[in-house]
């Protein structure tokens, strides 16, 4: 299973991919004249723009959300995994990938505004809904809402939860074995899935609203916290901050594990991580309440920065800072190219963060790396659960019912049992080819509806020629000629007529 599981992986995360992903960001770079730069002031501007509505929430609500989707187990254990199997300069391919990206999740996040739909309530959007809107093409809507809800229900909570027991067992060591299932588990790895488990219950079960009141205090405070450690370690070693940025860079170019292992790894991590181009930033933008589509594609291009910018980069420097990594090459198998610490370490976990900090913090830090791998894995799940959510509501408009949704809640549960007590390469590799599928078909997607309509950049045009102007925002998609949005034609007529 493992094999067939491994191949189909090498089918998905082809070099077709990778460039396909590096290509799209570079595409919507130069045709949004990179807005990711130019926008950057008006990005943070509106991350605390006071919007919100019964039926939607705010910018910042959408912004960790999202954040709660990018920043997880990629930002410790995936960033230890790329250079652990791409060495140092998998990192700078990372950074690419999210500058490239920032272009990549404004387009997509806002046409994930443009057609996003009311139902029930509830503010939703994605793929699937742009796809069938704008494109007209509802068998990739369909086949876009199918693959996210196999890899947002079922493929990618287990990689969350196998980081955060894989922590525990780090800290904590394995406790009293006990015979299950799946093999004999620590008991406190059991404990923290029974925490897990309880607490998603209860908040899966209470909608977008709840999900994003936990995640914006979660999120952040996590994410400013894990930063602040890792500025601590780079401050008490600023002699060799040089020397890092240095071998990150030439390593890019020259890697020790191989050139195509440091760009592929990098882009598969890096896209992993900050999500851009994969499909599922646009689900939570869509959730926000905004004035215009283009502010919420900006504040989703920062997350991009947040996340691998911010917060992959402070994992980065940490480890290779204090050394704590080995490199593995691909041939032969198992050969070290680099070895700092004890050859029975995890490259694909977060063994390598957890103990760049114990070198530093000592036991502090790495429990600090155990909770903070939980709260972010936890929020990545739930973020993963409104995912799956959004595109079964879209499926229900051909199979309607509520049962398909219980029975996602409940496979997301026993995925996140499944993933915490399996073997972490086995839990990672189903995780990416989840990834893969939904990078291929928004990706390409989103480049057939830029040949097609153009809407993301008309609307960015739009948005900077009455940021010029001055005086209140609106969105008027007839007037751009953009069609299908109706929800923004209603809003508009109804403005107009509360203004008669």
């Amino acid at each position: 299973m493992e094999a067939f599981v491994s191949a189909v992986n090498d089918v998905v995360w082809s070099n077709a991919l990778i460039y396909l992903c590096l290509g799209a960001g570079l595409f919507y770079s130069v045709l949004t004249r990179f807005s990711q730069v130019r926008h950057f002031k008006e990005m943070c501007k509106l991350l605390f723009s006071p919007n919100t509505s019964d039926k939607g929430i705010s910018s910042f609500q959408a912004l960790a959300v999202s954040l709660s989707g990018r920043v997880g187990v990629g930002n410790i254990a995936g960033v230890a995994a790329a250079i652990g199997f791409g060495g140092p300069g998998a990192i700078f391919w990372m950074w690419v990938v999210a500058f490239l990206g920032a272009s990549t999740a404004y387009a997509e996040s806002t046409l994930g505004q443009i057609y996003k739909t009311e139902e029930n309530g509830q503010y939703r959007g994605g793929p699937a809904y742009y796809f069938d809107r704008c494109l007209g093409q509802k068998w990739l809507a369909v086949l876009f809402a199918v693959s996210a809800i196999i890899a947002c229900g079922v493929f990618l909570p287990g990689v969350q939860a196998n980081a955060v027991g894989n922590a525990f067992t780090q800290v904590f060591g394995d406790g009293n074995m006990v015979t299950t299932s799946f093999g004999d588990v620590g008991s406190f790895k059991l404990v923290a899935l029974a925490i897990i488990l309880i607490v998603l219950a209860f908040i899966i079960f209470g909608g977008i609203k709840r999900i994003a009141n936990f995640t914006q205090i979660v999120v952040p405070f996590m994410a400013l916290g894990y930063i602040v450690l890792a500025l601590i370690v780079v401050f008490l070693n600023l002699d060799k901050v040089g020397d890092i940025f240095y071998l990150i860079i030439s390593d890019a170019f020259t890697a020790q594990a191989g050139f195509g292992a440091a760009i592929g790894w990098g882009v598969k991590r890096g896209i992993y991580s900050n999500e851009a181009g994969q499909g599922t930033g646009p689900h939570a933008a869509a959730a926000a309440e905004v004035d215009h589509p283009a502010q919420q594609g900006l504040v989703q291009a920062f997350s991009v920065y947040v996340d691998t910018i911010f917060v992959c980069t402070a994992t980065a420097l940490m480890i290779l800072i204090t050394q704590q990594y080995n490199v593995v090459g691909e041939l032969p198998a198992g050969q070290f190219i680099v070895q700092n610490v004890d050859a029975a370490t995890e490259v694909g976990s977060a063994a390598f963060t957890q103990m760049a900090l114990f070198s530093v913090f000592g036991s502090f830090g790495q429990a600090f790396v155990g909770i903070a791998l939980f709260f972010f894995a936890f929020t990545t799940i739930l973020a993963y659960y409104f995912i799956a959510e959004t595109n079964i509501a879209y499926l229900n408009r051909y199979f309607k019912g509520s049962i398909p949704l219980v029975i996602v809640k409940f496979v997301i549960m026993f995925m996140v049992a499944y993933g915490m007590v399996n073997n972490s390469g086995y839990i990672w590799t189903i995780g990416d080819i989840g990834v893969g599928l939904m990078a291929w078909i928004n990706i390409l997607g989103i480049l057939a509806i830029f040949f097609v309509a153009k809407p993301a950049l008309l609307c960015l045009s739009d948005y900077e020629e009455q940021k010029k102007k001055g005086g209140k925002i609106t969105f008027d998609p007839v007037k751009l000629g953009i069609k299908n949005a109706t929800f923004w034609e209603k809003r508009l007529a109804k403005q107009s007529k509360d203004a008669e």
